[in-house]
């Protein structure tokens, strides 16, 4: 007889959830949208009801379900099971999300940071399957951020450890929506790498960018990657600074928990290798010659499914591991 565990990934506009046995097969799969004007008891009833549809069609009995993980946005608290507060789920501040949906189904979970369950998809399905200690960079409008050490994620004393986007890479350096100056998030995210082109053309650098901005208003960092592949030189300035950013937060994971794969996740790597051999080219010059490194730096395999699966993959881990609380809390 097989177990079956939910993983449910969270986000402002849509939450998906998927069933998956013990063997890691996908047996079941939902999603609605948030609504968050309705509210997080509304949000739960329709999580809820997503799983008890995935149930009836795939002919599992809920007793058959051993744990439910949720990813959410943050900051939250994995040990109480609730969303301290989440910028894109207005309402849900202080909102006991694991036990609220745990009563409702009657099963055991967890709630983690959405960011750690995607980090896990990759760590348990995607590219770092086979290691026990990786890096997960998450490159979209920020950068989020996952750490694996010895086969378990890293939560820090409070919970919200691994924001690897808000790592300092220089002192007194660009202004980031966290408040502080100078994080990678400032540089190496994709709206970011748009920004500092955009900021360059309004210092006067000529570049066929100013016929993008001309045409479409503005600029993204597919903008800038498409014109660096054609050979513009600010686009690839601009690309290069990004992955430098990149590649000098890689050398400083490496040093700090010596993971054996480095994963660049999100938007961005759809520029492919465009983004990853820069970024091995720049972490190669920065690294230390004291002794060889192995490390890998490569692209995320499991794209948006890496949340819900992720989440999936954890509920298991904690159910194998006897780390799973009672039914409601």
């Amino acid at each position: 007889m097989k177990d079956y565990f939910v993983g449910v990934d969270l986000g402002g506009t849509n939450v998906e959830v998927c069933l998956l046995s013990d063997s890691g097969e996908v047996v079941g799969r939902g999603a609605a949208p948030t609504e968050v004007a309705l509210g997080p008891v509304s949000l739960v009833d329709r999580v809820a009801a997503i799983c008890q549809e995935m149930l009836a069609s795939s002919s599992i009995g809920v007793s058959e379900v051993r744990a439910f993980c949720i990813g959410s946005p943050g900051p939250i608290s994995v040990s109480e099971g609730k969303i301290i507060k989440a910028g894109n789920l207005p309402g849900f501040d202080n909102f006991r999300l694991r036990g609220e949906l745990s009563a409702r189904l009657g099963v055991p979970g967890l709630l983690e940071n959405d960011a750690n369950v995607a980090c896990w998809g990759e760590f348990w399905r995607g590219a770092g399957r086979g290691t026990t200690d990786m890096v997960m960079f998450t490159l979209g409008t920020g950068i989020g951020g996952g750490m694996v050490v010895a086969g378990e994620l890293v939560h820090g004393s409070e919970d919200n450890g691994a924001e690897l986007g808000h790592m300092i890479i220089v002192p007194k350096g660009r202004k980031c929506s966290c408040g502080q100056c100078g994080c990678l998030e400032a540089y190496a995210s994709a709206s970011h790498t748009a920004k500092r082109a955009m900021e360059a053309l309004q210092a006067g650098r000529s570049s066929v960018l100013e016929g993008v901005l001309q045409r479409s208003g503005t600029i993204t960092s597919k903008d800038v990657f498409e014109c660096a592949v054609a050979g513009d030189e600010l686009a690839n300035e601009v690309v290069d600074g990004t992955a430098a950013a990149l590649a000098q937060a890689c050398v400083s994971m490496r040093h700090i928990t010596e993971p054996q794969t480095v994963v660049l996740a999100g938007g961005m790597i759809n520029a492919g290798d465009m983004l990853t051999s820069r970024v091995k080219k720049f972490y190669n010059e920065m690294m230390w010659n004291l002794k060889s490194e192995t490390m890998e730096i490569c692209l995320a395999q499991l794209g948006a499914d890496a949340g819900v699966i992720g989440a999936a993959g954890l509920a298991l881990h904690h159910y194998q591991n006897d780390r799973l609380g009672a039914v409601g809390e």
